[in-house]
């Protein structure tokens, strides 16, 4: 493997989709980058893979939509809320460019975002991974080392570290950046992929106490989850994931257990016992965090992948001003826009509502992720010298 250079503008620790937007947007603007992840290129990792508009809206403005669409990956023209046998279907309209959302399995997504990145300039390899922070006396970021799989040690010194290295950010450790907001709930979650079924779009189906999503992907694979409390998951699934995700098709849609019987899926059940969602500092002397190293909620809402895209866009922005100001900008926006979504999801991931109150929280979250989407249509249409009122108007 070739050596690094001695010097870039930034480095971005993580080259899952939040990462690899960041550098692929830095490299477009002629900075030098470097892009590394720990894991093999290709790697899978948990993943809802459902986006919303606000993530189908930023691929089409970088335009590298049409890239994923070469992956044979399925357009989504509907999403169903079904409310036990109430259902609630929303067609997908064509505004802004978008006419279809999209769920890529994230062996395609991240590897994807990271080639474009590596033609935009960006220097991006697998498999290294951060070992430390550089600091200056005074504690600013000035670098880091990376560890090769050998053991061997590089020091690199950039501008700015950003870590996109995920909930358990390395960076954001070393950085010392604190959690200022906090969720109280968590879902459990069980996921596999089912071949076969009918692309019918987004199907997201409730029931007191539990939840099936349904989720067309690549391959004609459809991705099937089921949801319930924390405590639930620990006490009933968590021993045996395939007769408890059986249990829960069984209780929320009848008619999909009776279609998924006799049957296996195409991968290993996965499970999630849930994370409570979380805000850190994200930028401070010399580093920034972007993705769930900075901002992470519960997954129920499947807005992780958009909430990614947006903030790479956001952030990137703000490392090519490289001010002060900039930066609090991009934290203070992120924030802006995630709260409510924030507040709807930690509360959806009680698992304590009945249907009624769950149909008013589903409302103020459309509301939430329109008024996302009109912010980076504004964003992007704005002057560059207003692009921080824009995004905060």
């Amino acid at each position: 493997m070739e050596g690094y250079d001695a010097r870039y503008d930034a480095v971005v620790v993580g080259a899952r989709c939040a990462g690899a937007s960041t550098a692929m947007l830095l490299a477009r603007q002629g900075m030098r980058v470097l892009l590394f992840d720990r894991d093999r290129r290709g790697a899978d990792t948990l993943s809802t893979l459902a986006m919303m508009r606000a993530g189908v809206y930023q691929l089409h403005h970088w335009g590298v939509l049409p890239s994923l669409l070469q992956q044979d990956t399925p357009p989504v023209r509907t999403t169903s809320f079904v409310y036990g046998d109430e259902t609630i279907t929303v067609p997908i309209k064509l505004r802004d460019g978008v006419d279809a959302l999209y769920a890529p399995r994230r062996t395609v997504l991240d590897v994807l975002l990271a080639d474009e990145a590596a033609r935009a300039g960006a220097d991006v390899r697998f498999g290294p991974r951060i070992h430390h922070l550089l600091q200056t006396s005074r504690g600013r970021v000035e670098g880091l080392v990376v560890e090769e799989r050998d053991g061997s040690l590089h020091p690199v010194h950039a501008e700015i570290v950003i870590g996109a290295d995920g909930l358990r950010s390395t960076v954001a450790r070393h950085a010392g950046a604190a959690v200022y907001r906090q969720g109280r709930h968590t879902a459990g979650v069980v996921y596999t992929f089912w071949p076969g079924l009918p692309n019918e779009g987004y199907q997201w189906r409730y029931r007191p106490g539990i939840s099936v999503g349904l989720i067309p992907t690549n391959g004609a694979q459809t991705g099937i989850f089921v949801a319930m409390s924390d405590d639930r998951f620990h006490r009933e699934i968590r021993a045996d994931m395939e007769a408890g995700y059986r249990k829960i098709v069984e209780e929320c849609v009848p008619e999909l257990a009776r279609t998924l019987a006799g049957s296996a899926p195409s991968e290993p059940y996965r499970g999630f016992p849930g994370q409570v969602g979380l805000m850190r500092q994200s930028h401070g002397p010399g580093w920034a965090l972007v993705g769930d190293a900075g901002y992470f909620k519960d997954p129920i809402t499947a807005h992780g992948i958009s909430d990614a895209l947006r903030d790479a866009g956001y952030l990137a922005r703000a490392v090519i001003r490289g001010t002060e100001s900039a930066f609090a900008a991009y934290q203070a926006t992120r924030d802006e826009l995630s709260l409510e979504l924030f507040e709807i999801t930690d509360a959806i991931a009680a698992f304590d509502w009945d249907l009624e109150t769950l149909k008013l929280l589903h409302r103020r979250l459309s509301v939430a992720m329109n008024r996302e989407v009109e912010a980076l249509v504004a964003l992007d249409r704005a002057p560059s010298g207003d692009a921080e009122r824009a995004a905060q108007s």
